[in-house]
């Protein structure tokens, strides 16, 4: 490797920057830059964090917006395991009131608010959440369905989230219901209970614009790199694409490698479980506008939802399993939790689902702390952990992805009175992720004002689409204007509502590799196993030629 890197901040100089200065884009040649100069520096970074999920990239931007110099390195790509694998629900906590669980419910709702007005506004909206009174939910189901949702909605306003983000929760009659949710059993529907929660356009886009906004802070963002003999000290990167290993020596080390935090430190304890999804065409449910939310039999905390997604889908969830023994790079789903998710809705639906209307499945495991229990995994706290451990590594463990940045904040936080660094403080509360309207966060580096201004993009004559507005916010147009293939506005696929130009700022702007970054977690094509075989030979072309021609 032959590599150049400006030196890290000094220890006793560490100050939180103003503002990004540096470019949000990640790509290829970006990417074999970061590594010469890291290689080529004989200076420790501050701060080495493992893992690109949402929580690795919470803790890189928050380093990396306190002045220190950062390095991310994930063995695979941004957002591949748990992370991409949620519900995509940003919720207030309910369910942990129901568990006892108040301090994780009122953390939960605090950062929802932040990233529905402040951190992320542009991927985080209000979704409708319907219980319906259908003859399979009891009275008592009713009743305590209707009180958590009140509960709820006081999570909501100790939080300051205003009404006219979040609305207040309210009965409402069967004709309404079946105006949301067009496929509800008509006999015997007496209406139901409508609240509100936050949902994200898609978790994997929220961790690519984290590492995004990270790197435009200075963070170092590497994919594809694999660690080893990770200790306090330090670790072992090796290049999984043929550039050879370095050692890189670091003044503190954050594990944030989720289920795989075990394989860096023996002295973890990890009990994941399964969660297991389906996906469905819209329109096979009336294309509803709220998700449907259906007790599980016999239970008055525990649902199944039916959400309304983006690309016309619905994703049906969710299980909790126990999932012992060897952590898969790639989950799968248990035949009986398919079956299980397919019942349960059904019990509230005129027409029952069966497995020809399974368009797609998924799984991820949560990555739970062993608490030394018998008992189910739903049990288990969400609260997260931030320990050093014997090695000296600084582990933060559990949490759940709406409270990726209380994490990151307690991980860094740890950190820096661990080693010693100057700490200004974390500022992550108020700083806006790019693609936000008002953030200063840009695509090539430092601008005011939107970050759609980013330089190097041809402005356009037109409006983008609604729904690349709803994946990339005040970035929108610059994802066209950036764009230098054919028919940048055409649809990857017929059907398939993405377009060529999104593919091209995959490669050139987040990050993507290879044409499986691109479909499987920038666009999230991939998730309807049919979908991803009519997009894949056109994504393909382009993401060949855009790594031929980088921004």
């Amino acid at each position: 490797m032959a590599r150049t890197r400006r030196a890290p901040s000094p220890l006793t100089t560490a100050s939180a920057p103003t503002r990004a200065t540096h470019s949000s884009a990640l790509s290829a040649d970006r990417r074999a830059r970061e590594l010469d100069a890291l290689a080529a520096s004989s200076e420790p970074v501050d701060l080495l964090v493992i893992g690109g999920g949402v929580t690795g990239a919470g803790v890189a931007l928050d380093a990396a917006s306190r002045g220190l110099s950062v390095v991310l390195a994930e063995a695979h790509d941004l957002a591949f395991g748990t992370s991409r694998w949620s519900s995509k629900l940003v919720h207030g906590g309910l369910r942990y009131l129901a568990t006892g669980d108040v301090a994780v419910a009122r953390e939960s709702a605090d950062e929802r608010h932040l990233l529905m007005t402040r951190i992320a506004p542009h991927l985080v909206r209000s979704l409708p959440q319907l219980l319906p009174f259908v003859p399979g939910v009891s009275a008592k189901q009713r009743v305590f369905g209707g009180l958590g949702m009140g509960l709820g909605d006081g999570l909501r306003m100790l939080a300051r989230t205003p009404a006219q983000v979040l609305a207040h929760p309210r009965r409402i009659g069967r004709d309404e219901a079946l105006r949301l949710a067009p496929a509800l059993r008509r006999e015997g529907l007496r209406g139901g209970v409508l609240a509100h929660d936050g949902q994200l356009v898609d978790d994997a886009r929220l961790v690519v614009a984290l590492a995004r906004t990270a790197a435009a802070y200075g963070a170092t963002v590497l994919t594809r790199v694999r660690v080893s003999d990770a200790d306090g000290t330090g670790a072992t990167l090796t290049d999984a694409l043929g550039g050879g290993t370095l050692r890189v020596r670091a003044r503190v080390v954050v594990n944030a490698a989720g289920v795989w935090a075990g394989e860096l430190d023996p002295g973890i304890r990890m009990r994941p479980s399964r969660g297991t999804h389906l996906v469905l065409d819209a329109a096979a449910l009336g294309n509803p506008t709220a998700a449907l939310t259906v007790p599980h039999p016999g239970s008055i905390s525990r649902f199944v939802f039916a959400l309304p997604q983006q690309l016309g889908r619905v994703v049906v969830g969710l299980t909790d399993e126990d999932a012992p023994g060897p952590v898969p790079d790639v989950p799968q789903p248990g035949d009986d939790e398919i079956d299980f998710l397919l019942q349960t809705l059904s019990t509230a639906l005129d027409r029952p689902l069966g497995r020809g209307d399974v368009l797609g499945a998924f799984a991820g495991l949560r990555p739970l702390i062993d608490t030394g229990g018998d008992g189910s995994t739903a049990d288990i706290s969400r609260r997260h952990h931030v320990a050093v451990a014997d090695s000296g590594l600084v582990n933060v463990l559990g949490g759940k992805l709406t409270t990726y940045r209380a994490m990151a904040r307690d991980a860094v936080d740890l950190a820096c009175r661990h080693a010693g660094l100057a700490d200004p403080g974390c500022r992550t509360a108020e700083l806006a992720l790019v693609g936000a309207a008002g953030s200063t966060v840009a695509f090539a580096g430092a601008s005011a004002g939107s970050s759609a201004a980013g330089a190097g993009a041809q402005p356009v004559d037109h409006e983008p689409p609604a729904s690349l507005t709803a994946r990339f916010g005040a970035e929108a147009s610059t994802v066209f204007g950036l764009a230098s293939c054919a028919d940048p506005t055409a649809r990857i696929a017929e059907g398939i509502d993405v377009t060529r130009a999104e593919i091209e700022f995959a490669v050139r702007a987040e990050g993507a590799l290879d044409v499986d970054d691109v479909l499987d977690r920038r666009t999230r094509i991939g998730l309807v196993p049919a979908d991803r075989d009519r997009a894949h030979d056109a994504s393909a072309e382009l993401v060949l030629a855009s790594l031929a021609s980088p921004a």
